[in-house]
């Protein structure tokens, strides 16, 4: 549990970090995502689930 909760602050700081250091890059990045079909949306975030799980999967063994 104390790896998953780990994960979760990561993420938490990388988030925190692109809004502070460009909050204009990521209106645009909100807007964008508005802007872009369901599916496409969709597909790419099923790509970065998949690559996420391969890189802990090569990570943990």
């Amino acid at each position: 549990m104390s790896e998953l909760m780990t994960a979760l602050g990561l993420v938490l700081v990388l988030e925190g970090v692109l809004y502070a250091l460009a909050p204009g890059g990521m209106k645009s990045v909100m807007r964008s995502a508005l802007e872009t079909p369901d599916q496409t949306l969709r597909i790419a975030g099923l790509v970065a689930a998949g690559a996420g799980v391969f890189l802990v999967w090569i990570i943990r063994g």
